[in-house]
């Protein structure tokens, strides 16, 4: 997956995205020339970053049916020093444990990010104190903050009125969607408390409510929207 595209070849994929029906007369020989997908965050540390291995391919299917975006059917894989990374328009992290970047690390996904990428933090409860240490190291000039509710990652595609959807209880407090922003735009978003990747998992690994799920895929669409709609063409 290339995501390197022309101005022209960009101005096509973002109508695709507000304009579904463009997508549906494309042929596969186009289709397969501009495929996006989710990268999957490899870090080191000794957290599960392989955690729900159903969720990324259910929510691209459901980005390609909500938006009509030729994305592909399997998520990537990468670490911060992969050479593509800059490629992906969106990054997912997730886990139940520790997460642990060094300088190099920390240097690449600082330049990724500065440079329009898109991280998407989803704490699957336990990696919330290690990961608010590496924000921390990433960008100590920048704080934490939560993520206005009529921020484009609640509308974009799908409304969410209420902001990040619950999907498990676990310490029963209430889910919060936190940013990192650098000159107004939103670089790095981080869903605590709330398990997305549960929601988007196959239904049998969670047996979570039908709206719940809904709603967690919609915010995923969200997501990935934003990433790509505000990524530059290069």
């Amino acid at each position: 997956m290339k995501l390197r595209l022309s101005r022209l070849a960009w101005g096509a994929f973002i109508a695709l995205l507000f304009h579904p029906e463009a997508g549906r007369a494309q042929s596969p020989a186009a289709a397969d020339r501009t495929q996006p997908t989710i990268a999957r965050l490899h870090y080191d540390g000794g957290g599960d970053w392989y955690a729900n291995p159903s969720s990324l391919p259910n929510l691209l299917q459901r980005i390609a049916r909500d938006t009509r975006l030729p994305v592909a059917e399997r998520e990537a894989v990468v670490t911060p020093l992969s050479p593509d990374l800059h490629d992906y328009p969106y990054v997912y992290m997730t886990g139940h444990g520790n997460v642990r970047f060094n300088e190099a690390e920390l240097s690449a996904l600082r330049a990724y990010l500065l440079a329009g990428g898109f991280l998407h933090a989803d704490d699957n409860y336990g990696m919330d104190e290690s990961l608010r240490r590496e924000l921390r190291l990433l960008f100590p000039e920048v704080e934490l903050v939560a993520v206005p509710l009529d921020h484009p990652v609640y509308r974009i595609v799908h409304p969410l009125p209420d902001g990040l959807p619950k999907v498990h209880e676990h310490d029963g407090l209430p889910a919060e969607g936190l940013g990192l922003f650098h000159e107004g735009r939103l670089m790095v978003f981080y869903s605590y408390q709330s398990d997305l990747g549960d929601g988007w998992e196959d239904p049998q690994v969670h047996d979570d409510p039908v709206e719940i799920r809904e709603q967690a895929l919609r915010m995923g669409v969200n997501l990935f929207a934003y990433a790509v709609a505000q990524r530059k063409p290069l």
